[in-house]
């Protein structure tokens, strides 16, 4: 079997910026909702048999007690904020296993499954269906890879290593060289991305990096003793950072074998409950199959 891991949260902001408004008949935005729905629909149409979905029940998490300047729901609109537990419901209605996440974060849980279920002799491949440079990392040669559904482009790992220089286990010690804006931490001054990959390239870690500069042997690298400097002034934020970025396998999951993952179809009643209650009744029939009868389409 092949198993679809599905960010939800990413799913939620793309089409929040990307769709026009949609209201439900009490004025709410639901517009984001559709287009997850949209989006989560069209992967089964297309074949998906095995998925579960991970959501970011709240913004804040673990993280944000280690570094104060962490991603937090401080500023963010408020209409996208209110879209979080329709979202979570709409998956819910459609029958597809949901994970959401309050203390850690939805990336921590696609890890976790990851390393659930990637052993599993009974799955083929896991496929991650985001295209987020933090989640490079769970990459591991051809069974795990990074879906890009949108731009249609699949990462294992000479993927993400022509993508950003380094390979999966090296994408934590690289974000927190260049940083991760949208996690809300800035890297290390002086590091860009090329640098950080061809430091790494050769090192592959933090840690293996020489402190002295003349015992660097980095090719084509010019600023080396500036690097050096920043990298030794910045030590304790580099690690911090290295932490943020790295995910955690330890989220807490249902127990599930993959073979619970399998979509048998929506459950017809609950569905189209859910489409009337929030004004999207040109989904009432969408779904392509319905939970105990056969497949139509």
């Amino acid at each position: 079997m092949r198993v679809h891991l599905v960010d939800g949260t990413y799913e939620l902001f793309r089409h929040y910026f990307a769709l026009p408004s949609h209201r439900d008949g009490d004025g709410i935005e639901v517009a984001a909702v559709r287009g997850v729905l949209y989006s989560v629909l069209t992967l089964l149409e297309d074949g998906a048999t095995h998925v579960g979905v991970a959501n970011d029940h709240v913004i804040e998490s673990f993280r944000n007690d280690l570094y104060p300047g962490y991603k937090s729901s401080a500023g963010m609109p408020r209409d996208l904020l209110a879209q979080f537990p329709i979202a979570e419901q709409a998956i819910e209605a459609l029958g597809i296993p949901l994970w959401p996440m309050v203390e850690w974060e939805a990336d921590d849980a696609l890890a976790t499954a990851c390393r659930r279920w990637s052993g599993d002799q009974a799955v083929e491949r896991v496929l991650i269906c985001t295209p987020d440079k933090d989640m490079a990392q769970l990459v591991r040669g051809e069974r795990v890879v990074l879906l890009d559904r949108r731009r249609r482009i699949t990462y294992d790992e000479p993927a993400v290593v022509g993508k950003w220089g380094v390979p999966p286990v090296s994408i934590p010690d690289w974000l927190a060289l260049v940083g991760d804006a949208a996690d809300g931490y800035p890297g290390i001054p002086g590091w860009g991305a090329k640098s950080a990959a061809a430091v790494l390239a050769v090192y592959g870690a933090l840690d293996r990096i020489p402190r002295h500069v003349s015992e660097w042997q980095v090719p084509g690298l010019r600023n080396a003793p500036f690097l050096a400097a920043s990298l030794e002034e910045n030590e304790g934020d580099v690690r911090l950072y290295r932490e943020l970025a790295r995910l955690r396998t330890d989220a807490p999951l249902p127990e599930r074998t993959p073979a619970e993952l399998e979509w048998r179809g929506a459950p017809r009643r609950e569905w189209q409950a859910f489409c009337r209650r929030w004004g999207l009744e040109r989904l009432l029939e969408r779904p392509h199959r319905w939970l105990g009868a056969a497949a139509t389409g």
